[in-house]
Parts: structure tokens; sequence; C-alpha cells
């Protein structure tokens, strides 16, 4: 029939009814719908498989530290342990709050744990004394110039906190790119998509020619023009990429986490070897600094824990598996950089079944023939003359432009995490909690204790609208803008949109 009535489909003779036209334009809007999340759905398992893998990995180091200390301390300190034990169950739910993004001070935790420790262990060496309160605050103050502990405390707070910096930063940015493919591929198509979609896949079944595909420049130029706003989020896609490749690295590296968190146990009784060694001269110290206490008439000697005999305390060494991770990480993450770019071809491809470039018997959005127009570049600026879809460029995606928004925010906190920095990004979105290895922990159950011996550092804390989430290029020289001033950016792109709309 001739097809006047079409107002999508060119109107020559037709097998389609208006009716029919409508039904097609539906159909493939949800189909083409159905496409971008399935090809999302594919990326977001693998970054969830490998946030998945190194949570895994991270907390069995940690648990495995925690049990040795508890299967050994036992029979090394004694009834002292048994009464103090809260003291270390205490110290690793902090490291584990820490790595599950509770707004904690890592070094202030540390503190607090040593501080804790030298007061219970000076009071066991020295029972024949009534020391109150009062002279334990001032033994604290005077702890730092006498080291009790040797350098234990200051070596293990460098290379923990660094290390625990790393881990959680890189776990976080696996799940941060998995929220952001997550909500972009959620993003539905404009009216003129849409009818392009629709001219694209099914005009040719309303022409009599179901069995002839699509061009393929034709087909990348529709698809392009689509998806111009999510290609927009390719390059800060790549920088997250890069940084957490960057920060593996150091995982595997300069901040091992195998070695550091695998041995937390093993510096805590090489701390206690050494405040018992050296206990005389500390004491003298304390006495001359602080003054001397009295005795207490229920006093008794000290007792010897070196009677006790050593118990050996092994670290078992999960390097290989540590190794292997990041390498399988990395193969992942260089395969996914250019997602966004390739995404156009991807679909056409292997989802549209467009023709080879070659074809010129290919339905070009008229009839059978060849595809004349250049293919469009990518991204949203360069969609102006594109000569299938009808984009504004000067209406970008705000859904878009707030994910572009938290991946640089997530790259700017691992490139703070490659150099040791801490930035402690509050996370004031539900969609996060829960994704691996939330923290459910109460604020009036796990509150912060006061430290006695304060951070000698305050990390960053930075507000994340709506997640959590430049920096690391390999070893880019690439400033690393402050989230703050990102975010007001953010605000500002949001201002422009209401003006241009």
């Amino acid at each position: 029939i001739l097809g006047e009535h079409l107002r999508i489909c060119p109107q020559g003779y037709t097998c389609c009814t208006s009716e029919m036209e409508e039904n097609f334009a539906n159909k493939s809007r949800s189909e083409f719908e159905a496409m971008m999340k399935e090809a999302g759905r594919s990326v977001q398992a693998t970054l969830t498989a490998q946030h998945r893998s190194f949570d895994s990995y991270f907390q069995d180091l940690l648990n495995k530290s925690e049990k040795a200390l508890y299967d050994a301390f036992p029979s090394m300190y004694g009834e002292w342990y048994t009464q103090n034990v809260k003291v270390f169950k205490d110290l690793y739910s902090e490291l584990r709050r820490y790595y599950r993004s509770s707004n904690i001070n890592l070094e202030e935790a540390l503190n607090e744990f040593w501080t804790r420790l030298l007061e219970r262990l000076f009071k066991l060496l020295n029972p024949q004394y009534h020391i109150t309160d009062e002279y334990l605050d001032c033994m604290v103050k005077h702890a730092e110039q006498h080291k009790p502990f040797g350098e234990v405390p200051r070596d293990l707070k460098v290379k923990a906190t660094r290390a625990f910096i790393a881990a959680r930063s890189y776990a976080q940015g696996f799940l941060v790119g998995s929220d952001v493919v997550r909500k972009v591929s959620q993003v539905s198509l404009s009216h003129e998509c849409t009818r392009a979609i629709m001219k694209l896949m099914y005009c040719p079944h309303c022409r009599g020619m179901a069995s002839v595909r699509p061009c393929n420049n034709y087909c990348l130029n529709v698809v392009k023009g689509c998806l111009a706003n999510q290609a927009d989020l390719s390059t800060e896609w790549k920088y997250l990429m890069d940084s957490l490749m960057g920060v593996a690295d150091r995982i595997d590296g300069p901040y091992n986490v195998d070695t550091v968190i695998g041995t937390i146990h093993m510096r805590i009784a090489e701390a206690i070897s050494i405040l018992q060694e050296s206990k005389d001269s500390i004491t003298s110290k304390v006495f001359q600094g602080c003054g001397n206490p009295k005795i207490s008439p229920k006093g008794s000697r000290s007792e010897d824990w070196r009677r006790r005999g050593k118990v050996t305390l092994e670290a078992k060494s999960s390097a290989q598996a540590l190794e292997m991770l990041v390498l399988d990480a990395k193969g992942n993450l260089t395969a996914l950089k250019t997602y966004w770019i390739t995404l156009p071809s991807s679909l056409c491809s292997k989802k549209v079944m467009a023709s080879s470039a070659s074809d010129d018997k290919c339905w070009n959005g008229m009839t059978k023939g060849s595809y004349l127009p250049e293919v469009m570049g990518d991204g949203l600026a360069n969609q102006i003359n594109n000569p299938e879809v009808e984009v504004d460029i000067t209406k970008p995606d705000m859904t878009i432009r707030q994910q572009i928004m938290q991946l640089k925010i997530m790259t700017n906190r691992l490139g703070n995490a490659n150099i040791g920095n801490d930035v402690d990004f509050q996370d004031t979105s539900d969609d996060m909690s829960g994704s691996g290895s939330g923290d459910s922990c109460p604020d009036d159950v796990c509150g912060k204790r006061l430290s006695k011996s304060p951070s000698t550092r305050q990390p960053e804390t930075h507000a994340i609208p709506k997640q959590s989430g430049h920096g690391v290029h390999g070893a880019s020289s690439r400033s690393l803008p402050s989230a703050s001033l990102l975010l007001l950016l953010s605000v500002a792109v949001i201002a422009a949109q209401h003006l241009w709309r």
C-alpha cells in the first residue's frame, strides 16, 4: 500500500499500517535498551567479580592474622592476655571498620591501641605499685620519647595505613565503576533516538526487505548519535581504569598487603617483647618524669613472661595469590578501558547484525544500496552534523554528567591512595551500602573512641553526592584535582543546564 501514513519509515510503498509502525517503534526501543543493559551487565559482572576476589583475599589475610594472635597469645602471656583480650579484638575491629569505609581515623585507631596496650602492660610489669589513671596519663605523654615498644608502632603505622588506604580505595574503585555502568545503562532513549533506531532496525521490514541487513556505517551513525552522552564517559572511565591498575601495582609492591596485613600479630608480639626486654629502663624513665607511684598494699613481684617459653609465630605468605589477583585485574581493566567508545561498533556488529563496511546492498535508511555519509566522531560535540539522529549538543544528559563526576572523584581518591594519602569520603548514598563488605555497625555502638595520643595527620574529608567515588595514569604527571573543586564544578554544570533549558 502507499505509505503516506508512515511517520518514521520512508513513505514509499509499504507493508506496514500506522499501528504496525508504532508497534515496531516500541519494539525497537525496548530491544535497544535491553542490548545496552546486557552489555552493561557484562562489564558490571567483571568489575564486581574483581571486587569480590580482592575483598575475599584481604579479609582472609586479616582473619588469619587475628586467628594466629588468638591461638598463640594465651600460651605466651597467660591470664594477662585473657583479661585484656578486648584490646586486641578492638584493634582488628577498627581495622575492619576502616577498610569497610567507616568514617574513622586509622592512625588514631592505631595510636589508641598502643596506648591501651602500654597502660595494661605497665601495670602488669609493676604490680607492686598503685598506679592511678592520672599517673597513666602522665606516662602516656612521655611514651613518644621513651619508645617503650621501640620502632614497631611507628613502622607499623606507616606501612599499615598505606596498605589499608590503598586496599580500601582499590576495592571501592571496582564498586564505583560497576555502579556507574549500572546507572548509565538505565538511561532512557530520547524521542529522536527512538525514531532513528526504529528506522534502522524495522523500517526494512515495512519495505519488504526483512532479510536485508543495515549498512555498517549507517548503524554506527545511529548508535553514536543515540549514545553520544555515554561516549563522553570514556576519558574519565579510562583514567579510572588506569588509576586502579596503578594502585594494584602498589598493593603488590611498595604497599604489599600480604606482608603488612598478614604479619600484624607478629609485630604486636615483637613490640611486647621489646617492652619486656627494656622494662627496667622504661620504668626508670617514667618514674623520673612522673614521680614514684605509691607502693600497693596488695602488690606482688612482676611476673617473668619469658619463663613461659617462646611460641613461634608464623605468617603464611599468600604472595602468589596476590600476584595472580593483580595480574587478572590488570588484564580485565585493560580490556575495559575502551568500553564506552567501542560500544557502538560492538552493538552494531553483535546485536544489530549490521553488514560489512564494503557492502553496497545493505539497508541505508531509505532503500537497499550503499551508504555514503561519513561516520561521526565519538561524543556529544561530534554529533552536530549527524545525518541520522537529531542531537542537541547544548543539552547534555545530567544523569551521565553526574556519573562522569563520580568517576573523577573516585579517580582522585585512587590517585591520593597511590601516594599514600588518605582522603576520606562520606558516602551519602544507600546504593553502595551492602555491596561486598558494608559496615552495619550503628554509630551508638561503634562510636569512635577519643585517643590519648592524637593522630599526627587528619584525613581530608569530602562529601560525595549520591554514592562513593585525576589521579593515577601509570606514571603520569597529570595533576590530582581536589574533590571539593570537582563537586563545585558539578553544581555549576547542573545550574548551567537549567539555564540552557
